[in-house]
């Protein structure tokens, strides 16, 4: 009986030693690893299939399969207006197509890099199945890029779709609004799709950043991008090059693979939001007692006006509208209105109705603090307690004090002191607005042979509570500005206090300087039509606009190009690292400005220099720039990109290095 219970426990320990280590993954015996993807042994219908009428699919694999994230990576062509329904079970993908099918059509799903086998993760890689609800099926492709149009930069996740141009009657068509694509593909990171199962013909290629699903275009907030280029899709034979990697070291051979080569293979569309033109209110705040801010959706000429409903508006306030007015700062002059705590008003503005008209709009408001006045006056109560007990130390311990609490000064900031650069302007932000700017008690001297003299300069206000000061400083030479007390009087009756600030300016030696060399281009390639531009002045002249970008991509000099030597001089720069881009201003405007679908008017064409330009002290460096020279898709810096590519899923051949361990030689499982 004991030797038949030692058998038992004996078999039940051996039984459990054999499901552990089948269940074990990797190598633990010294072995081999399973670094074999999985592989499709069958399809129900066959992939490649014609004359389908199922909307079920059934995909088998010679292992248990996952599926990574099948809403975001599996993309069905034709676009599905009714989500299909996608999972993994055991061997097997199923499908579900809930849109009746087309007939004629070849339809596309294409998993991407979404499968893998379900114990090692190792991935299948791109993978597309396919099928015909007609006679042929269609097996042509098209492949490409989407970026940015402002900045170049990848844009993942947009829709790339085609339309047969048989289908439009121009380029902005109005099938854009009210047709879904016939063939689709999403970007990856690295901002590249493949369109497949496209049938011979001719096509234009949009793009769509589809915010409600439905694969049109209907809203502004949308990116879009469309390209004029007339696209013909066709194949080739073709070689390309695969490496044999004896272990993860060393390459064992380079073979060259046939394969069939799809074109066009770089189809770029410059993708941009149109201007957001529709106009709403947004909100209104008034985080401070003094002031009403307003914010809008976009910016108007008509400023809102303003009826009291519990308070006289007349003359009540400085308004302060942001440079695109799609902000308006009412500041309330008395102070008996900014006591009160709740100001109820009727305000009356444009706003967009469903058409697309601006139409009058009133709506009544009630302003009120963030916080009451009944806390601002404890706040204010304790800090003066606080003031009172100090001063009352000081008269004990017989130090001047004062009776009299004095008013906080009005501080404005000043833009600069120490160290500045020749072409510097400096700004002065005000708290508040001014009701007094005395320019007279405005002082700059410059110091020559080591007595001060006064240095011209001029003192202007560039917005409701900005100011600048501009001035010829001279290499070298040291100023001081001097602001002598109460030059600023707020409307609320707080002076400033006098200012003095010791300024220098670099001298030569401190910077560098750049010029560029500018080809590629013909500027009337890029004039704007005849219709849009205003007949009552003369024709604007395009230009080209250069920018000095940061390692964040940010703009920090500009230069407009001059037209006759075609260069882009940055002087006085301040050493460092730097890296260029220049766009074609077509309107003249000074800025970068977006597209308009309906217009058929593209967004100004950027372009980036791939190199890293460094400015060092002392040095005049001078580059050459052919702005056409490589492909857009390839011109921006990889250390100023910010969309980077997506993370490729790779099989680990891990028994290479095995192998090289043992001394024995791999054959991988075929």
């Amino acid at each position: 009986m004991r030797n038949g219970h030692v058998r038992k426990i004996t078999e039940a320990i051996s039984l459990l030693m054999l499901l552990v280590s089948c269940a074990r993954m990797g190598s633990p015996d010294g072995g081999w690893y399973d670094d074999t993807p999985p592989r499709v042994v069958g399809a129900s219908p066959s992939d490649g299939g014609t004359d389908v009428r199922t909307q079920k699919i059934a995909i088998h694999f010679n292992e248990y399969i996952k599926l990574d994230d099948p809403q975001s990576k599996v993309i069905i062509s034709p676009p599905q207006m009714e989500m299909p329904e996608i999972r993994a079970t055991g061997k097997r993908i199923l499908v579900e197509l809930k849109d009746t099918l087309k007939p004629a059509t070849t339809y596309t799903v294409d998993f991407s890099d979404a499968i893998s086998d379900n114990n090692e993760n190792n991935p299948m890689g791109n993978y597309t199945y396919s099928f015909s609800t007609g006679g042929v099926i269609d097996t042509l492709q098209v492949s490409g890029y989407c970026l940015s149009a402002e900045n170049l930069e990848p844009v993942k996740g947009i829709l790339v779709g085609l339309y047969p141009t048989d289908s439009l009657k121009g380029i902005a068509d109005t099938t854009f609004h009210t047709q879904p694509f016939q063939r689709v593909s999403r970007t990856n990171g690295s901002g590249q799709f493949t369109i497949k199962g496209v049938a011979p013909g001719s096509y234009f290629a949009y793009a769509l950043q589809d915010a409600d699903g439905n694969f049109v275009y209907n809203q502004k907030s949308e990116m879009i991008g469309y390209s004029h280029v007339l696209i013909e899709p066709t194949s080739k034979p073709d070689f390309r090059k695969d490496t044999l990697w004896r272990d993860s070291l060393h390459i064992d051979s380079i073979m060259r693979v046939p394969y069939t080569h799809f074109l066009p293979d770089d189809v770029t569309l410059l993708c941009f939001q149109e201007p957001q033109t529709d106009r709403f209110l947004i909100k209104t705040e008034r985080k401070d007692p003094e002031r009403i801010d307003f914010f809008f959706t976009y910016g108007s000429d008509s400023l809102p006006v303003i009826r009291g409903l519990n308070f006289a508006a007349d003359s009540a306030f400085v308004i302060e509208p942001s440079e695109k007015r799609d902000t308006v700062s009412y500041w309330l002059r008395d102070s008996l209105l900014i006591n009160q705590d709740t100001l109820a008003m009727e305000v009356r503005y444009l706003m967009t109705d469903s058409t697309g008209l601006l139409v009058m709009q009133t709506d009544t408001i009630e302003a009120l603090p963030k916080t009451s006045y009944e806390k601002r006056m404890k706040a204010e109560t304790k800090e003066f307690e606080k003031w009172q007990k100090e001063q009352e130390k000081r008269k004990k311990r017989g130090e001047p004090y004062d009776s009299i609490m004095p008013c906080k000064p009005l501080v404005p900031k000043v833009s600069a002191s120490g160290q500045i650069d020749p072409t510097e302007r400096i700004r002065f932000e005000m708290p508040t607005p001014l009701s007094r700017c005395d320019t007279a008690s405005v002082h700059l001297y410059s110091m020559i042979d080591s007595v001060w003299y006064r240095a011209p300069h001029l003192f202007r206000q560039t917005g409701t509570r900005t100011y600048e000061l501009l001035a010829e400083w001279r290499l070298g030479v040291e100023y001081s500005l001097e602001i002598d007390s109460a030059a600023f009087v707020s409307i609320y009756g707080l002076a400033s206090n006098a200012i003095k600030k010791g300024l220098k300016v670099k001298t030569e030696d401190d910077y560098s300087s750049l010029v560029i060399n500018l080809s590629g281009f013909d500027l009337a390639d890029y004039q704007l039509p005849q219709e849009e531009q205003d007949s009552t002045v003369a024709p604007v002249r395009p230009q080209v606009i250069v920018q000095l970008l940061d390692k964040q991509d940010n703009p920090v000099r500009s230069a407009v190009m001059n037209s006759e030597d075609r260069t882009a001089e940055f002087y006085y720069l301040t050493p460092g690292q730097y890296y260029l881009r220049a766009f074609i201003d077509q309107n003249g405007n000074g800025i970068w400005d977006t597209g308009c679908y309906d217009e058929n008017r593209q967004a100004e064409p950027v372009f980036y220099n791939k190199e890293q330009i460094d400015c060092k002290q002392k040095w005049d460096v001078t580059r050459s720039w052919n702005l056409t020279a490589t492909p857009r898709h390839q011109q921006k810096p990889a250390a100023i990109t910010k969309q980077k590519p997506d993370q490729q899923k790779q099989l680990k051949n891990r028994n290479l290095d095995r192998a090289r361990e043992l001394g024995k030689q791999y054959v991988p499982k075929m």
